[in-house]
């Protein structure tokens, strides 16, 4: 998810999710049948009767894990492992495997997928700070009367970090928490590749950090895939050298502007920047104490070092095909594939324009033509709104950013095929649901309080359409979706006390559904608090499949929470599952994040269709089946948990053309982490050691 404190509420929480009836029965008027009234809910294949998805926000795999090392026997692959740096988070002897270049695109007018003038950095640009100056002054919260009042999804001894870790530094200036990082020039003396973020003195774990650029094309274009560069340290030929030459020369939200006259890609005084500088290579390193809570659930549960967000870019995308195995596009409100505005008014002004274009402007090194969440005020010749490109036919590679990925991707040894369907624009980043809470059509509407950065209600099919349809049971649980459902518009959004609104309306899949949404029954059904999911398992009444979301202030993402919050939040989940024993006998909580927020990860990336994977994020499976400490290589993504689902209950994928009908990889002896028959994705189910009491193998080998 993007920065949320740097544009408008009415963008400020977008997200994704999943569903629930047929196109066939939705058409005719059907009702459909809620499961929690159903009877006969199909019995599971093993003895994991309750699954509970935790999505945080953000990180990925190396930024986390970066330095851990499994129990003995166990491999793991990362930055430690591979010798580029050392425990104590210095450079290792195989430092150059990670080193960062910077590149110039000025002489091309189209998107450079992977440009061919390259550069090495001598030292990284300045990283810069982001976050709360003052966790009270920004956030609010200045007492424990305040944090608890806000929040109710932490452990209750993490609720004072919502009290602590401001930077204390004031504006984008270089974040001098960090070592090798100075208030005057030269302002880093980093060397050109990842970079540890805390420290004993200045930057503690428990301190708020910046957020880097996580989109869609930004993301595409870090990883500097080509199929020339494909070798055995880089199978799909992405060097993942580019992230933060993306990050300082175009960052996010650029949306149509013009760039400043006195724009620099590092920091120095009086100069404009994107405001990130080498944030994106930051790392935390667990055996000095950092994420001390995820690294006890990995050595004592199970985890992956291969699972991965299924799409380039942000949370939007990522939470979409969490729910959808799929890109969802725009459409006429009716199922119907139309253009959305291109130079075109809305309902709070313009022109807008909602197609994307990473083509470079003239004259400039890789500052792009359209690329944005959408702007409010004046830019221009634009009034109330402006920019806002985000969609994608994919199909067509006359459309700007289109013919390199389509050309890399033609181009592998076994080609991979975009998935594209013809004049569908896809969104490819953060745009609001096109329903309110309350089943309104949010995309019609045209309340000043609202945003026309809306998609329009789409009838796609999702993991909620094959539960209802099949009897299983299913909930959708979210933080401050009670406090939402009384302020529609979220004017209340990051207000502390009571009617604090931190509830994120695109992390929650359903709301794009008009199966869901328009079906009051089903809507208030599966729709729920997560007040809800914690009397719900007290209760022994949970559903069999559980989504979860945290709020804003305690879901991880950079900025404006911190990983400790997160995981603040997973411990409740666990410690509340365990206290139940009859219900942990029987349950699985997988622990993820819904992308990797732009930070580099030095693992393989299987390129599966036009829309990704991307990079590798956390995954942890917290289950009395789990062996601790073991770590699986097998290649997986947010789908991946819905193969597990659909395999459990022996469920149907959720189309012909979703994700889930990929087959589960397989790998050569000298290689776990790559499968031979690409593009495939696992089940999951070698996380798990059922022993005689279940199956151990997917419904799709």
């Amino acid at each position: 998810m993007f920065l949320k404190q740097a544009i408008p509420k009415a963008l400020r929480c977008l997200r994704t999710g999943f569903v629930g009836l047929t196109v066939f029965q939705f058409s005719l008027g059907v009702p459909l049948v809620s499961p929690v009234q159903a009877q006969g809910e199909p019995p599971a294949r093993t003895p994991i009767k309750h699954v509970i998805i935790v999505v945080g926000e953000n990180r990925t795999f190396d930024h986390l894990f970066a330095t851990y090392k499994p129990a003995p026997g166990v491999t793991v692959d990362n930055l430690l492992s591979k010798g580029i740096i050392n425990e104590d988070g210095t450079p290792g002897s195989n430092y150059s495997l990670a080193q960062q270049f910077s590149a110039d695109a000025a002489d091309s007018p189209l998107f450079q997928l992977s440009p061919k003038k390259k550069t090495l950095y001598a030292t990284l640009p300045a990283p810069l700070n982001g976050g709360p100056t003052d966790a009270c002054a920004s956030n609010g919260m200045c007492t424990m009367a305040d944090a608890t009042s806000s929040e109710d999804g932490l452990a209750q001894d993490y609720y004072q970090f919502l009290l602590t870790g401001g930077t204390g530094l004031t504006g984008r200036v270089p974040d001098t928490r960090i070592t090798r990082v100075h208030s005057a020039a030269p302002y880093s003396t980093l060397p050109p590749g990842p970079f540890q973020l805390t420290n004993s003195s200045t930057f503690p774990y428990d301190a708020y950090a910046n957020s880097p650029v996580h989109r869609f094309y930004q993301m595409w274009q870090q990883f500097d895939c080509d199929a020339s560069h494909i070798s055995t340290l880089h199978p799909s030929g992405c060097l993942a050298d580019l992230f933060t030459w993306t990050e300082v020369t175009v960052g996010a939200n650029v949306n149509g502007a013009t760039q400043p006259a006195n724009f620099s890609t590092d920091y120095a005084p009086g100069k404009i920047t994107t405001g990130e500088g080498a944030t994106a290579m930051a790392f935390y390193n667990m055996l000095q104490g950092d994420a001390p809570y995820t690294k006890f659930l990995a050595d004592h549960y199970a985890m992956s070092d291969n699972y991965h967000q299924p799409g380039m870019g942000g949370t939007g995308l990522d939470e979409i095909l969490l729910f959808f195995g799929d890109a969802i596009w725009f459409s006429d409100g009716n199922g119907n594939a139309a253009v959305p505005p291109h130079n075109a008014m809305t309902f709070l002004g313009g022109p807008v324009d909602e197609i994307e274009n990473p083509n470079p402007v003239p004259g400039t090194n890789n500052w792009w033509t359209q690329d944005g969440y959408g702007g409010f005020g004046n830019n221009g010749a634009s009034t109330g709104v402006y920019g806002g490109g985000s969609y994608t036919n994919c199909s067509d590679a006359s459309q700007p950013g289109v013919a390199p990925i389509l050309h890399y991707l033609s181009s592998l040894p076994r080609p991979i095929k975009p998935n594209c369907e013809p004049a569908h624009y896809y969104l490819l980043n953060n745009y609001n649901p096109g329903y309110f809470g309350d089943g309104s059509n949010a995309y019609t509407d045209t309340n000043p309080n609202n945003t026309p950065f809306t998609i329009p209600p789409t009838n796609q099919r999702s993991i909620a359409d094959v539960l209802l349809e099949n009897h299983v049971s299913w909930k959708s649980y979210n933080d401050q979706w009670n406090r939402y459902l009384t302020d529609k518009y979220q004017l209340n959004y990051g207000i502390v006390g009571p009617n604090s609104d931190q509830y994120c309306n695109i992390c929650n899949g359903v709301q794009y559904q008009t199966q869901i949404m328009s079906n009051d029954a089903v809507r208030t059904a599966h729709i729920k608090d997560t007040l809800d999911l914690y009397s719900d398992i007290a209760n022994g009444t949970l559903p069999a499949v559980s989504f979860v979301k945290p709020s804003g202030w305690v879901d991880g993402h950079p900025a404006s929470s911190k990983w400790n919050l997160y995981e603040g939040c997973v411990k409740k989940i666990v410690d509340a599952v365990q206290a139940n024993p009859v219900l942990w006998r029987s349950t699985a909580i997988f622990v993820t994040a819904d992308e990797g927020g732009g930070y580099y990860d030095s693992g393989y990336v299987q390129p599966l269709d036009f829309f990704g994977d991307g990079t590798r994020i956390p995954l942890l499976v917290v289950s009395p089946y789990t062996k601790p400490g073991h770590i699986s290589h097998q290649y997986a993504d947010h789908v991946s948990i819905l193969k597990f689902i659909e395999s459990n209950w022996n469920l149907p994928t959720i189309s012909n053309r979703s994700r889930d009908n990929l087959p589960n990889p397989l790998v050569e002896d000298g290689n776990p982490y790559v499968p031979r028959n690409s593009p495939a994705l696992g089940d999951l189910f070698d996380l798990f050691s059922f022993g005689e009491h279940g199956n151990q193998g997917g419904n799709r080998p």
